[in-house]
């Protein structure tokens, strides 16, 4: 699922061509990154019908710009869609209310227009709300690029039939967290989503089966960070939770149990070893549980 088997690498006019002599002259034909021409006659006898130089848009040195934003997995059409303006033309002047309706009679057979398709439509939907989740949830745009192919994939395989597109956007979403190794609770996903809990954790689990994600089992120490932010304990307490959830990784208190329970008992032990002043239930809440699993996974780190 990396970002770079999102797009393709080459074209079609990069293709080498075959050795034949010039129609012409019958001399020898040289083929370059941009034309190909006869050495003898100097006949053009193919060119690429695509310019890849570079395509400013001011001749200054200091305040050069592209024209156009790069492909992007994150939009149906991959970034290539036009936008119709309002009320202002290119130059920044004044449109007249003449203009105004037919722009905004361009504009709304433009919108009539622009899927092909209803899979098309339920594409855009369902990337739309995978790029409104990633934002509510800060994940960088190679996440979110990810998130938005694994929906594609996820149409392409025919998922989406007898599921809503929401909750396969939230679940694209949290299969993304999960194969990056971010610390991403299903919650708070599904806070961030429009849909419940047990349909997102159902298209989940149909992606995890049928696509096959590369996801590991999420270790105790992952949740530490987060946790002992929100409780602003000491980095002292941290690094010493990070060691004992380390040390009961391997154990049967990890296996089987939440992995933001037994993180939150590790810091609930590491700030008693401190003499810090920490109640169960403030690390419970912070940890989204309750008191009382706090204090079994308590017991069973002394016990072990």
């Amino acid at each position: 699922m990396a970002t770079r088997d999102i797009y393709t690498t080459s074209f079609d006019e990069d293709r080498p061509t075959d050795n034949t002599p010039c129609p012409e002259c019958s001399g020898q034909v040289r083929t370059n990154s941009v034309e190909t021409v006869c050495e003898d006659c100097g006949l053009v006898i193919d060119e690429q019908r695509i310019d890849h130089g570079p395509e400013w848009r001011t001749h200054d040195q200091d305040q050069r710009k592209r024209t156009g934003a790069p492909l992007t997995a994150a939009r149906h059409d991959r970034g290539l869609s036009t936008e119709i303006g309002r009320r202002k033309d290119a130059n920044g002047n004044e449109l007249s209310g003449q203009k105004r309706q037919r722009l905004s009679r361009m504009r709304r057979e433009q919108n009539r227009g622009r899927f092909q398709s209803k899979a098309e439509r339920n594409l855009a939907h369902g990337l739309g709300e995978v790029r409104r989740i990633a934002s509510a949830l800060e994940l960088t745009d190679s996440v979110r690029d990810q998130a938005c192919q694994l929906f594609r994939s996820a149409q392409n395989e025919d998922l989406l039939r007898g599921r809503s597109i929401e909750a396969i956007a939230a679940a694209s979403v949290h299969g993304a967290c999960r194969c990056n190794g971010h610390s991403r609770l299903l919650d708070d996903v599904v806070d961030r989503a429009r849909i419940e809990q047990s349909r997102v954790a159902n298209a989940y689990k149909t992606l995890n089966t049928e696509l096959g994600l590369p996801t590991q089992p999420v270790r105790p120490s992952e949740f530490i960070p987060r946790l002992a932010s929100e409780l602003g304990i000491s980095d002292a307490i941290r690094r010493r939770a990070v060691v004992l959830s380390k040390h009961h990784q391997e154990t049967a208190i990890s296996n089987g149990c939440r992995p933001s329970g037994v993180a939150a008992a590790c810091i609930y032990k590491a700030a008693q070893k401190h003499g810090r002043p920490l109640t169960q239930q403030r690390v419970a809440d912070a940890a989204g549980m309750s008191a009382v699993t706090v204090r079994a996974r308590r017991d069973e780190l002394n016990a072990a």
